[in-house]
């Protein structure tokens, strides 16, 4: 089972950067979503493939036609919160304001219930596990933020599971989609988005997605855009990280949609029998 997802966000939203980092920054910014998204939207049409869209709140408010012309294409629309801000950085109030901000805008503009949701950098950890009783509260029932291993931002490897599963809290249940793993020894490989998809050559990626049996792709509009600016006051390893192998990614995901089939999160819900996926209780 492959599935695509995008996590829709502007070049400049990248976390724990000063020179872009408070939402009164981002207007002095280049906007480059609409081109980006042209890009993704015109390969997923001439491909006749559906993808779930993690949008931003903030996304929808500045720019509602970008929303709409994804919902038009039939793609599914879920938040990725409203201002981009990870999870363990706010309070359980601020968390809860801010993710029923983003709800409300997508669905308005949609029309549609927001019922799936991804956390900033994958930012749920265990320390904040609680934004799940909140997630609850709020009417989403799938979830997509947990990434099973090490991370500089986020990361909850404790978690002990990399395909689809069950969460109980409190008896209450939610589905979660996680971030595939490849492993490899004592290694965790992560290869299916962002980055990682673009550091990685894509034979080995394709060697990794033909021996998975469940891979959760992520990709970000800024992914497949060598032009874009680049941001002050980046470390040499977060600009390594955010700006590697852009000129070159794209034809990347071109060969991957071509060499492998993919369905959206809503496709995947329907062909898995939960009560068969194992529970992880927190």
């Amino acid at each position: 089972m492959n599935i695509l997802t995008f996590d829709i966000e502007e070049w400049f939203h990248i976390v724990d950067v000063p020179s872009a980092k408070t939402e009164e920054q981002w207007g002095n910014f280049e906007v480059r979503i609409h081109q980006n998204m042209d890009r993704i939207l015109k390969i997923l049409d001439e491909k006749s493939l559906k993808a779930t869209f993690f949008c931003l709140g903030w996304i929808g408010k500045k720019y509602p036609e970008v929303i709409k012309r994804i919902a038009e294409q039939g793609h599914e629309i879920a938040s990725h919160s409203n201002l981009h801000k990870p999870v363990f950085s706010m309070t359980p109030e601020e968390f809860k304001n801010d993710t029923e901000i983003s709800i409300k805008i997508l669905e308005d503009i949609t029309g549609k219930k927001v019922r799936i949701y991804r956390a900033p950098s994958f930012s749920i950890k265990e320390e904040n596990k609680w934004a799940f009783e909140i997630l609850f509260e709020l009417g989403i029932t799938i979830d997509a933020s947990i990434f099973p291993a090490k991370r500089a931002h986020g990361g909850f490897e404790s978690f002990g599971e990399a395909k689809p599963c069950k969460l109980n809290i409190d008896g209450q249940i939610m589905k979660e989609f996680p971030i595939n793993l490849y492993r490899i020894g004592p290694l965790n490989i992560i290869f299916s988005g962002g980055g990682y998809f673009r550091l990685l050559p894509y034979p080995i990626i394709k060697f990794m997605m033909l021996h998975s049996d469940y891979v959760m792709t992520y990709f970000h509009p800024r992914d497949f855009d060598p032009d874009q600016p680049i941001l002050e006051g980046l470390s040499k390893f977060r600009r390594f990280k955010s700006y590697y192998g852009l000129d070159k990614s794209f034809e990347k995901f071109q060969k991957l949609l071509t060499d492998f089939d993919f369905v959206d999160i809503a496709s995947a819900n329907d062909t898995i029998n939960w009560n068969l996926q194992k529970t992880i209780y927190l």
